[in-house]
């Protein structure tokens, strides 16, 4: 079947404050998630699931290609092995690895044994993996390599805990004692498993029992361990698969290289499954240029960093060829081609012939730098430019932006193809409900909202009259489109009491190519300053093609002020833009450039890209504090 054609779409009903999306396809065809890939390999066996390749091998060589019945027979294999090592039904356990096919076949094995998946950043530090085992508890881990396996036991040690059986994905570097704790061991250990036996197991879970345990990753505190069902799972799959069935489809194909760990990517892995989507799995999304114009894709997710690189790249390149301003100018036609497209309107004949140069001397090459294929793009996990989605559109590959949180099961609310608004992230998706409380923070309920978190005192605060709290702001348009305006907890109060959201400043400041982030400064003080953070590969670049040579602190390994004439002079002029934009009360009025370090970004940044901001301000500490000495020597006043 094909999934183009799999169900109707829903209307949103919209009240004020609220807005409702019945569900499309009810979860009940379901008994638990793993029936979503049983399914499939009745309907369609031979379909190409998945493309793989050997991690030594070059990205241009031939990737092989996974069906649906032999990544399901890999699947069963696996999890034969889980039920043979004596793990029982709703035991944890933990996924440590980066993004790869391996990771898929682990992910559903285990849930076939009925185990609850426990999926951990391969990058985590000592303290946090102790902290997630105390809580979790696994009896079996799988590992990257004999170095994870180390890493993990130590956590194991530090927690006061009982050490999980640990299996290696890589076994290179291993001595054969080692390789008992191999993937093909655990297969073979499975022999001895009937296929009535897993076939008991695999359907004793239903829609309500807990599927996976995802811990948080901590942008504003401790990580915390939410519980997603099988429902959660099944609902959101079923029902974003109907609402983007132009999108997902058997016919078409992605490369997955977010953190499967993080749950956007596993959703979508999900959806793929289920629809019949070709999956291709990248661990380096520095791979990811190089991999496009091989393996094609038709969809890709991404975070806006990405979009933010590709657009500054594209700049560079029309730089160095000396048609920057050529390039400006096709800047501007995409724009205003998209904003026709936005509000139904034909393009003037002026706009068409602009567009058209502008397609044969750039776009059709961007395109083409992105595999030529490419239907749509997905932006999630922070908040997007809308100049930077219409830029996409205009370049004829548009960017759906949709919104969730890990506690929502990925995606909440999204853009539908036909009704992408550039700084919308759309109506809420089957089977989901937004509404707006009186302080404007968005509440959540319906199918992929998660029944709560594992330490049950977390709870009391995350919910209110049956909604989820997701600590947002936003608003509500006339169709129940969704705006997101700030971070509740990101609100800043002025010694003065003036109350200020931040994140408008903040955006247009990041919209610099040298900017990695931006960060607006004043609670309890008595006005604004800033902490701009340098995107270091892009300083690199910029300074090289000026033929001048980089100040040291590009190469600090901690956060370190970076006083640069240079690159000074370029982001104050997006310093006066930002201060322009905003009132006289919401400018900064003093700034430092720093490098956040290649030691301290792993504590700032999470795996997605999104800035720890009070990690990053408990480190910043003594720089804010410059900030506001009198006539500090690097104190620059705010631009009118």
């Amino acid at each position: 079947m094909n999934s183009r054609n799999a169900a109707p779409r829903s209307s949103t009903i919209v009240e004020p404050d609220r807005a409702l999306t019945p569900a499309a396809v009810p979860t009940d065809q379901c008994r638990n998630v793993t029936d979503l890939l049983v399914n499939r390999v009745q309907r369609v066996p031979g379909h190409i699931a998945f493309e793989t390749r050997r991690p030594e091998a070059p990205l241009d060589a031939p990737w092989t290609q996974v069906t649906t019945r032999e990544f399901a027979d890999q699947v069963a294999r696996l999890a034969k092995g889980l039920i043979a090592t004596g793990m029982r039904a709703g035991e944890p356990v933990l996924i440590m690895a980066p993004t790869q096919y391996v990771w898929a076949v682990i992910d559903q094995a285990a849930l076939f044994a009925g185990a609850v998946v426990v999926p951990v950043y391969d990058t985590a530090p000592l303290r946090q993996l102790a902290a997630i085992i105390a809580d979790a508890r696994p009896v079996v881990a799988f590992v990257e390599s004999p170095d994870h396996r180390d890493r993990l036991l130590a956590a194991a040690a530090d927690a006061g805990c009982e050490p999980p059986i640990v299996w290696v994905i890589d076994e290179a570097g291993t001595s054969s004692r080692e390789s008992r704790n191999s993937l093909q061991a655990l297969e073979s250990l499975g022999e001895e498993i009937s296929s009535e036996q897993l076939e008991a197991r695999r359907v004793d879970a239903d829609l309500d029992d807990v599927a996976t345990i995802v811990y948080t990753s901590g942008t504003t505190g401790a990580p915390k361990g939410v519980l997603i069902t099988h429902g959660n799972l099944v609902g959101q799959v079923l029902n974003t698969a109907a609402a983007y069935s132009e999108v997902v489809h058997d016919g078409g194909n992605t490369v997955l290289f977010l953190p499967l760990t993080h749950v956007l990517g596993r959703a979508l892995q999900l959806i793929c499954i289920s629809n019949g989507m070709r999956v291709a799995h990248l661990s380096d999304p520095k791979e990811v240029t190089q991999a496009l114009p091989v393996l094609k894709p038709t969809f890709l997710v991404v975070v806006p960093r990405v979009l933010e690189k590709i657009e500054a790249a594209a700049a560079a390149s029309a730089e160095q060829k000396r048609l920057l301003p050529l390039w400006r100018g096709a800047q501007r036609t995409a724009v205003e081609w998209a904003r026709c497209e936005e509000r139904g309107k034909p393009a003037p004949l002026g706009l068409r012939l602009r567009h058209a140069l502008a397609d044969q001397v750039f776009f059709r090459r961007l395109r083409d730098v992105m595999g030529g294929r490419m239907e749509y793009l997905l932006s999630g996990a922070a908040v997007l430019r809308p100049e930077l989605s219409l830029l996409f559109r205009g370049m004829g590959v548009p960017v759906i932006e949709g919104y969730g949180l890990t506690e929502t099961t990925a995606p909440l609310t999204g853009g539908r193809p036909g009704r992408i608004v550039a700084g919308s992230v759309g109506t809420p998706l089957p089977g989901n409900e937004v509404r707006i409380a009186d302080n404007g923070e968005v509440l959540a309920r319906g199918v992929g909202v998660s029944p709560g978190y594992r330490a049950s005192e977390h709870n009391a605060a995350a919910f209110v009259d049956g909604y989820f709290r997701t600590g947002d702001l936003g608003s509500l348009d006339a169709s129940g489109a969704l705006t997101i305006t700030g971070r509740l907890k990101h609100v800043i109060v002025t010694s003065t009491g003036r109350t200020i959201s931040p994140e408008p400043w903040e955006e247009l400041v990041e919209a610099h190519p040298l900017v990695a982030y931006a960060i607006l400064v004043g609670n309890d003080r008595p006005y604004l300053t800033a902490l701009v953070i340098i995107d270091t590969d892009a300083a690199r670049s910029w300074l090289l093609g000026r033929g001048e040579a980089e100040p040291e602190a590009l190469d600090a390994t901690r956060l370190t002020a970076c006083r640069d004439a240079r690159l000074d002079e370029e982001i104050s002029a997006a310093i006066a833009h930002a201060n322009s934009a905003v009132s006289p009360g919401e400018r900064a009025q003093a700034w430092t450039a720093v490098v956040l370090g290649s030691e301290q970004s792993g504590e700032c940044i999470t795996p997605t890209m999104k800035l720890k901001r009070q990690a990053f301000l408990d480190a910043a500490g003594p720089l804010v504090d410059e900030l506001y000495e009198p006539r500090a020597a690097h104190e620059r006043p705010s631009p009118r």
